[in-house]
């Protein structure tokens, strides 16, 4: 394993990979509200439909992962010529994706999946879909697309989801040869129990559920999984396995002799759902920068930790990787922040219908009034933000001999409070552009300070929200 500034060094180099995604390409709809009674038809909850999000989904879920992490992803697929493929080919636009190598035709249909939700909790799914091989022109055109964007790619991914783009013979086969004659390494998300039709894949990364189904073993402990993952190797022709091994983390195989094992890093769990788009990309964007298998499970195990503790299909930014990377306290909860990480947490915290506090202060000397304030904070709401002055906002503020104590030993110093959630860093001389940004539900200020006096306070009262003072 390299130290934490290689480690760093290769996030950074994320923005220089090019990798080439094929795959089923869909189109993901979350659909929230609220339910408030059952519906009198039925033993149904009624959804009152609060918003809307469309988003990609499928082998644009692993785009999406590429994109957060600073990495140039290109795509080949093939979509119906109908609504939902407009949508997609929109969302691509609005990406900056080209979708040149974006198949169209009228005998496929636009897969789409609608998820309802409320507070955080998903009550239904809707599959849209005709699982079917296409009409060998489509294959044509795909693997024609998929060559000459070899020549651009670092790393190929094939992201299976079983619904008809991958023609064992007509596309899978033959993308996989011409990958391996250009040297470029293949990472394969799988479906299926057939293993033998990825042959030639640099690594693969099945769960413990479709490790076991492909080699009808078991997959429990850490001996069962070396096993399994080696019968593949030696049978199906695949090079490396990569295990997800849920709460037991991850497995990496390269034979009975070399196995390494990642211990889980999640803390909270809130949503699974494309989790395993986040490992497939961190994995290929590592490659491709030219480390090893080992960093990237390494990088790739945090990122699923990262990315459960979200909602949806959700991705993980390669600053939020790097910060996780950077803690070395992977074990306790990790309370420091930064601002675009805080609104992550309270979009979390939004759908699960809890209220968000915000107070800030440069909190220097840490004294009997501040921990007076921030417990009564936290008594005015479910989760409790705060935000702490830099050092040179402190210093302007304060005088060039101030601040006693650095910003990194004060936010610390607040994360240990039990009744604070989340602590952020803020550069400028007043609160006013992070209130702003983290849009909180009730802002929280001394006895001291008038409502007119609090900085930000408009900003929350014209949300609908209040000012305690």
């Amino acid at each position: 394993m390299k130290n934490l500034p290689e480690i760093t060094k290769i996030i950074d180099a994320f923005k220089k990979a090019t990798i080439l995604c094929v795959g089923d390409l869909m189109l993901d709809l979350f659909v929230y509200g609220d339910v408030s009674r059952i519906s009198p038809e039925a033993p149904i909850p009624i959804l009152k439909v609060g918003h809307e999000v469309r988003t990609l989904g499928g082998v644009g879920n692993v785009v999406n992962n590429l994109l957060a992490l600073g990495a140039k992803p290109i795509l080949v697929s093939a979509i119906g010529q109908d609504v939902n493929g407009d949508r997609v080919l929109k969302i691509l636009k609005e990406k900056g994706i080209s979708a040149d190598s974006i198949a169209t035709d009228a005998s496929i249909q636009t897969i789409e999946k609608r998820r309802f939700s409320t507070k955080g909790q998903q009550l239904l799914r809707v599959d849209y879909e005709t699982i079917a091989f296409f009409q060998d022109a489509l294959y044509k055109k795909m693997l024609s697309n998929a060559e000459k964007l070899l020549e651009k790619a670092d790393v190929l991914i094939i992201s299976d989801y079983g619904k008809g783009v991958f023609h064992p013979e007509k596309l899978l086969k033959p993308l996989i040869e011409k990958a391996k004659k250009r040297k470029i390494p293949i990472v394969t998300d799988p479906k299926g129990t057939d293993y033998t039709i990825y042959r030639g894949t640099t690594v693969i990364t099945p769960n413990r559920k479709e490790l076991s189904e492909a080699t009808t073993m078991a997959t429990q402990t850490d001996k069962e999984v070396i096993s399994a993952a080696n019968q593949l190797i030696d049978d199906c022709g695949i090079e490396n396995v990569l295990a997800t091994r849920s709460e037991d983390g991850m497995t990496l195989v390269k034979n009975i002799k070399e196995a390494h094992h990642y211990k889980t890093q999640a803390r909270e769990v809130f949503d699974v759902s494309g989790a395993g788009d986040t490992v497939v990309a961190t994995v290929a964007a590592t490659i491709a920068t030219g480390a090893n298998l080992q960093d990237a499970a390494y990088l790739s195990n945090l990122a699923g930790a990262i990315v459960v503790g979200k909602l949806n299909t959700a991705t993980v930014s390669a600053q939020e990787l790097k910060q996780l990377c950077t803690s070395k306290a992977l074990d306790d909860e990790d309370k420091l922040m930064t601002a675009s990480m805080v609104m992550e947490k309270i979009k979390i915290w939004h759908q699960k219908n809890l209220k968000v506090g915000f107070t800030n202060g440069c909190f220097d000397l840490l004294h009997q009034g501040h921990m007076r304030i921030l417990r009564q904070s936290k008594a005015a709401c479910d989760k409790l933000v705060v935000a702490i002055n830099s050092d040179a906002s402190v210093k302007r503020l304060k005088g060039p001999s101030r601040p006693i104590n650095d910003e990194k030993t004060r936010a610390t110093i607040i994360a240990c409070l039990q009744f604070v959630d989340a602590v952020v860093i803020f550069e400028e001389d007043t609160p006013l552009e992070i209130i702003t940004r983290l849009q909180p539900d009730v802002l929280i200020k001394g006895a001291d300070y008038t409502v007119d006096q609090v900085v930000g306070a408009s900003v929350v009262q014209k949300k609908g929200e209040g000012c305690a003072c």
